[in-house]
């Protein structure tokens, strides 16, 4: 991998069991490589496999063939010490279930990841980063207790704290309004101006048109991949996928 490379994925097969001994084949032969600074977008048809490729690629899930080689490593060729102390110091996750304790308050939410990997918090920082995301809750309110989109910015504020090397992002803008999903984009892009790496899982067209690059999934395989995407090209893409197997 050269210096600016983060992530080389090659011939990843998933496959999930299901009765009487049958499979379902969900990634058929993927490869894609990601670098530091670059914002990378995922999409395709419901069904298409992006979200098994993110936890895939992620660390979240071994496939059933194939590397996937973070920073260096290989990451399903180590120990799950190994494995468990990448994800707490080199990965954030952003969910699209948000994976939040609702039995705990916002900030020990957003500080969970900065205590297991032993970093300080600074509630000021936190305090900024949720005024910026038009954030309506206070700090010490349940997360059970808040709405959809409120919740999806505490798992983003999350994320974004742990000052992560690569960032991985299953629809996160997908409760947001409008505005609000157009302030969450400006925060992923200056994070990938910093250097971080984000690779999103999204069906918005708008915002993938502002990312680097996207891949476009089709029956478990990219299908596409754009540089420097516009709208135009990805209606195109994903209007006839959608013909096709409709």
């Amino acid at each position: 991998m050269d210096k600016d490379s983060i992530l080389k994925v090659q011939g990843l097969y998933h496959q999930f069991l299901l009765g009487n001994n049958k499979t379902l084949q969900v990634l058929k032969n993927v490869s894609l490589s990601a670098s530091r600074g670059e914002f990378i977008s995922i999409l395709g048809i419901s069904g298409s496999g992006k979200s098994t490729l993110l936890k895939c690629i992620s660390s979240l899930l071994e496939p059933t063939s194939g590397e996937v080689i973070l920073n260096g490593i290989n990451l399903y060729k180590i120990s799950n010490t190994k494995l468990s102390s990448i994800r707490r110091n080199e990965v954030s996750f952003i969910f699209q279930s948000y994976n939040l304790i609702p039995s705990l308050p916002v900030i020990e939410n957003i500080a969970l990841p900065l205590r297991l990997s032993q970093k300080k918090l600074t509630i000021k920082n936190v305090e900024n980063l949720l005024k910026r995301m038009k954030f309506n809750a206070g700090l010490n309110d349940f997360v059970g207790t808040l709405s959809g989109g409120e919740q999806q910015k505490v798992a983003i504020a999350r994320a974004v704290i742990a000052d992560s090397d690569i960032i991985f992002a299953d629809e996160p803008t997908g409760a947001l309004d409008s505005v609000s999903r157009e302030v969450i984009f400006e925060l992923l892009r200056e994070l990938v101006g910093a250097g971080k790496c984000v690779i999103m899982v999204t069906h918005d067209i708008e915002l993938a048109s502002k990312t680097d690059r996207a891949l476009i999934l089709k029956d478990g395989k990219i299908f596409k991949e754009l540089h420097r995407p516009s709208g135009e090209e990805l209606y195109k893409i994903l209007e006839v996928q959608s013909t096709t197997e409709g």
